[in-house]
């Protein structure tokens, strides 16, 4: 709950620096100097909602999993393993496409 209300904020103070910008920029653009720097504040304020969005968005992720090998058999009864090992494949698809071109010649 608390992340949510954090993210919102967020979200709101990047929506009104981008709002300060365009009238910033728009104010500039009528004085007839286009270029110009952003203020202080609206830097400020974007760098701020930044990092209330990093720490809302770290709030409220989901708790870690273990990923190890142990915590996976934990889960899993030993009748449901395969003790062989699945990545060893020693059939060979050459032999096959060989016997194919010989049989047709």
């Amino acid at each position: 709950m608390f992340g949510d209300v954090l993210l919102a904020i967020a979200i709101l103070m990047i929506l009104h620096a981008a709002f300060s910008t365009y009238e910033h920029l728009s104010l500039l653009k009528a004085a007839g100097r286009p270029e110009g720097s952003l203020p202080a504040d609206i830097v400020v304020e974007t760098l701020l909602a930044l990092v209330l969005g990093i720490v809302a968005a770290a709030i409220r992720s989901p708790e870690l999993k273990e990923i190890t090998w142990r915590s996976e058999m934990k889960k899993r009864p030993l009748d449901e393993l395969d003790p062989r090992l699945s990545f060893t494949n020693f059939a060979q698809r050459a032999g096959l496409l060989d016997a194919d071109s010989s049989s047709k010649s």
